[in-house]
């Protein structure tokens, strides 16, 4: 390993898995104090110059625990306070990152906030999570949202770009500083994707959020070549655990402030990552099109986590790369050595998780010479106790049985923020609910077959989207670049039927909802599934609704087309 190198060593990273007192709360300082190579600059923020070149800025421990210092005396001197909630509402990439550092460095309660959310919605959020005070990037919808709300406005309102110009003496902070956190302690609110409504206001502890996540001290690939490249949403849990990862390990991360692929592929080929983790929204990109080839040249592992990803797109992706001799299995994984010589293409990580089970809970591998397995999700992972399908009064269904999803983990959230109802109804009989439909196979492996709110009630018995958003992505994959299917009102006595709104490939622009519904409905048939009742053909995006972590909004797609059928 280099002088130069920003990796803890490997005697440090097994030190890290069991030191007392570390959590989601403390681990910049936990870093700081082992990593010897606290000095060299690992993490990377990205811009472009005038003539368009991506510039990247890296920022070492030492630079880090600077910044997060300088912005936590705003925050003290605006009066924040240990357990106080404070809205964080800035623009995706190391910005949100550095406040949550702050906060938590004062014991206060992060609540962040991806600033694609819509203002009406983020002022019933955050008067729902109770926050003292607001820092965003733009407060005028804010301002005015309080100003016919008066009593409800919170201490401050800032902009973003104060904190930042702040710059008082760090040595004005107490001696208690940074504080010490319990395991119980709350160190982040999330919010969830608000696919089914207002969004829901996750807790984090400071113990809970780091359970599970030990093994990746020297499970996670961190050798001196290695590379991440973050574009998960940084308000967002999953965010948040990759970036706890990179500082533990001094892995080289760039900090992605768009997931979009105009913004992704420049960086990428910039910053040569040998990994790239990302919820399915850029790998659909990515993966359509022209592949990335010259910014992948270097990957070996693709991290999905949230929904599950397609096997249309993946099976796209993993032949980029290439997988060097003696590549560290991924923490999704027992441990052992993946191959003894290098092999090409690459490994697809697909891991089902939500901020609700504090990491991904269940991994797939996928490589090219992977067979297909549609919606596999593999086995639950070593932090699951048990995880389990259950029917609606909580007892476990034989295997090959469809039911609720659930597991039993200390990484599970202890809970919803200001609503215990809710946090009730996700427990049945000592379990968490993750609020999927699966089933499980005779070997453990389990199958994510639809979001509990988006199974599909026809007369005929309860139909499954994901199964046929699969067949769609890809066995029809000339036509269809990516989908969503949602059940709507058939005529009377039909129930629900299936439908799908199809984003076309470039390609393929000018097809008709017919000819797309015939091509699928043959594929559908052959692959012994439900056929579709009627597609509709997203001419633009906005046809085919995203939620601020870019998730499709299949609750707004039933809504505009319930009367689809209704004929």
């Amino acid at each position: 390993m280099s002088e130069t190198t920003s990796i803890a060593p490997l005697e440090v990273r097994r030190r890290l898995m069991t030191e007392p007192g570390l959590g989601a709360g403390n681990f910049l300082d936990h870093a700081l104090a082992a990593n010897p190579n606290r000095d060299v600059p690992f993490v990377y923020s990205h811009h472009n110059d005038h003539l368009g070149r991506v510039v990247l800025r890296g920022h070492s421990l030492t630079d880090l625990a600077a910044l997060r210092d300088r912005y936590a005396t705003w925050y003290r001197a605006n009066g924040v306070r240990p357990g106080e909630p404070v809205g964080v509402v800035v623009g995706e990439g190391l910005e949100p990152l550095i406040h949550f550092l702050a906060l938590t460095a004062l014991g206060a309660i992060p609540a962040m906030v991806n600033d694609a959310m819509r203002p009406d919605v983020m002022v019933r959020y955050l008067e729902h999570v109770g926050a003292v005070g607001i820092v965003a990037d733009d407060t005028t919808r804010l301002q005015a949202a309080y100003r016919s709300n008066p009593r409800n406005r919170p201490r401050f309102l800032a902009l973003s770009s104060e904190v930042r110009a702040h710059d008082a003496d760090p040595g004005t902070l107490a001696g208690d500083h940074p504080y010490r956190h319990s395991p119980d302690d709350v160190v982040a609110l999330i919010h969830s994707s608000g696919t089914t409504g207002i969004p829901k206001s996750t807790i984090l502890g400071h113990l809970q959020f780091w359970d599970g996540k030990q093994p990746r001290m020297t499970r996670f690939p961190a050798e001196p070549y290695d590379r991440l490249m973050s574009l998960m949403p940084h308000t967002h849990a999953g965010g948040l655990s990759y970036f706890l990862t990179a500082v533990l390990l001094g892995l080289p991360t760039v900090v992605m402030a768009d997931w979009r692929r105009v913004a992704v592929e420049p960086v990428m080929e910039a910053f040569q990552p040998t990994m790239v983790a990302s919820f399915p929204r850029t790998f659909v990109e990515l993966a359509t099109g022209d592949l990335p080839v010259r910014g992948a040249a270097k990957v070996h592992s693709w991290f999905n986590t949230g929904d599950s990803a397609h096997h249309g797109h993946i099976r796209r992706l993993v032949q980029l790369g290439e997988r060097p001799a003696g590549l560290i299995k991924p923490w999704l994984l027992p441990s052992g050595a993946a191959s003894d010589g290098p092999l090409p293409g690459s490994q697809f990580v697909d891991g089902l998780g939500s901020s609700e089970m504090g990491m991904a809970l269940f991994g797939q591998v996928t490589t090219p010479e992977t067979p297909r397995n549609d919606r596999c999700v593999g086995k639950a992972q070593e932090v699951v106790t048990r995880a389990a399908v259950l029917d609606e009064d909580g007892n476990e269904v034989p295997d090959g049985t469809v039911g609720l999803l659930a597991v039993v983990t200390p990484s599970r959230t202890p809970g919803y923020w200001n609503d215990p109802r809710l946090t009730s109804s996700f427990e049945l009989n000592g379990y968490w609910l993750t609020g999927d439909v699966a089933r499980r196979d005779g070997e453990g492996n389990f199958y994510h077959l639809d979001r509990t709110v988006d199974v599909i009630d026809t007369a005929e018995g309860p139909v499954y989207s994901l199964p046929i958003e699969e067949v769609l992505i890809a066995d029809c994959a000339d036509l269809v670049k990516d989908c969503s299917v949602v059940g709507v009102p058939g005529r009377p006595g039909e129930g629900q039927r299936p439908v799908a709104v199809v984003l076309p490939q470039a390609e393929a622009a000018d097809v008709t909802d017919d000819e797309v519904r015939e091509r699928a409905n043959k594929a559908l048939t052959g692959a012994g599934l439900t056929t579709l009742a009627a597609v509709v053909v997203a001419r633009d995006e906005a046809d085919l609704p995203l939620g601020p972590t870019g998730k499709v909004l299949k609750r707004e797609l039933r809504t505009r087309h319930a009367t689809l059928l209704a004929g």
